[in-house]
């Protein structure tokens, strides 16, 4: 069952403190962006974040700019302990579907992390995997590793959307990112859908 943090974790690594004191010195967040959206792969990314390389700024990715969420990735990176980005495409979402395409993209990721975590913190949803986990209500907004990892899949993702733009140009994806936006079913009314489109 999810644990709903309270107020006094709102993106302050407190919670990752918590942990690390009880013995978990390697606490992994993760978190996946593209859900919702109509085109191409969802990604997650999963960070350990370093308690002695803090990255000042995190937050939830929907509360920063681009151009903030773009400079708070190359800090991240720079910064982790460990790192990773995974995605699945989306012949796989229309195969599973996009909650289990969801959980098995934040899998991926988190299998990628060398080293591993001991310990996952998760946005709103649990994974297949051996090590103990929470998963936090809103925890982009409220557990700095799992916003650092919003950063991360969110920036991987908004950079696939601008390449694909270059093969799509018809769509509008680089500005809409293949959300559901007005322009995007107009797009998808005139032109039909792509191969990489979500059905």
């Amino acid at each position: 069952m999810p644990l709903r943090p309270s107020r006094s974790l709102r993106c302050t690594g407190r919670l990752e403190r918590q942990l690390r004191q009880t013995g978990f010195s390697l606490v992994a967040g993760a978190d996946e962006a593209g859900r919702g959206s109509l085109f191409g792969a969802v990604f997650a990314a999963a960070v350990i974040l370093s308690e002695e390389r803090p990255v000042p700024g995190v937050r939830d990715s929907k509360q920063l700019s681009p151009e903030r969420r773009e400079e708070l990735a190359e800090r991240i990176r720079a910064r982790a302990v460990s790192w990773a980005v995974a995605e699945v495409d989306a012949r796989v979402i229309d195969r599973i579907n996009i909650y289990a395409a969801s959980r098995l993209a934040m899998k991926r990721a988190l299998e990628r992390l060398q080293p591993p975590a001991n310990y996952l913190l998760l946005d709103a949803m649990r994974v297949d995997l051996p090590a103990p986990q929470r998963a936090l209500i809103r925890g982009d907004a409220t557990c700095q590793s799992i916003a650092a990892a919003s950063i991360l899949a969110k920036v991987t993702r908004d950079r696939a959307m601008r390449e694909w733009d270059a093969v799509y140009p018809q769509y509008g994806l680089a500005r809409h990112k293949g959300y559901p936006t007005a322009e995007h079913l107009q797009a998808l009314e005139r032109y039909g859908p792509t191969i990489e489109h979500r059905f």
